[in-house]
């Protein structure tokens, strides 16, 4: 969501949005900064947890191989019984699904913002994707998209 500057839809979309601790070094500890740092270090509106299910982040990483940040998303998820996780790798969002976890995507935020008129086209922002980040979609899923959003 950092990556594609369009971080303030996510206090506009949903009442809370916490993140654990990796996750926001993750987004903070880069040099040079990338879109996104220093809104996330500012963002009033975004809470920064602990994980305090560690064996559940251990299990994560040493079985399903996930990183420290999805795994850490997850277990948050889990001990919060989170509403939504937003998660895009692919491992970790059927580890998400298997768990019992409702999740979405950078995409599925995107369609959200459109059908809300929080923003007046998904087609640009997941070109710019596309193009500035390592972020990948299939060409059959990209016309999903635009199909679900109008935008054909």
């Amino acid at each position: 969501m950092a990556a594609s500057q369009h971080l303030q839809l996510l206090p506009q979309l949903y009442t809370q949005v916490t993140i654990p601790e990796t996750v926001y070094c993750e987004l903070t500890d880069i040099d040079p900064p990338v879109p996104g740092t220093s809104e996330v270090q500012t963002a009033s509106w975004l809470e920064v947890r602990q994980v305090a299910s560690r064996e559940i982040v251990e299990r994560l990483r040493d079985e399903v191989r996930l990183d420290p940040g999805e795994s850490e998303a997850i277990a948050l998820a889990l001990e919060l019984s989170a509403d939504l996780l937003l998660i895009d790798e692919r491992r970790g969002r059927a580890e998400a699904n298997r768990l019992g976890l409702r999740i979405t995507g950078l995409l599925g935020i995107l369609i959200e913002a459109k059908h809300q008129n929080l923003i007046v086209a998904v087609k640009p922002l997941m070109d710019a994707l596309i193009t500035t980040s390592q972020f990948r979609i299939s060409p059959i899923l990209y016309n999903q998209i635009l199909n679900m959003v109008d935008e054909v």
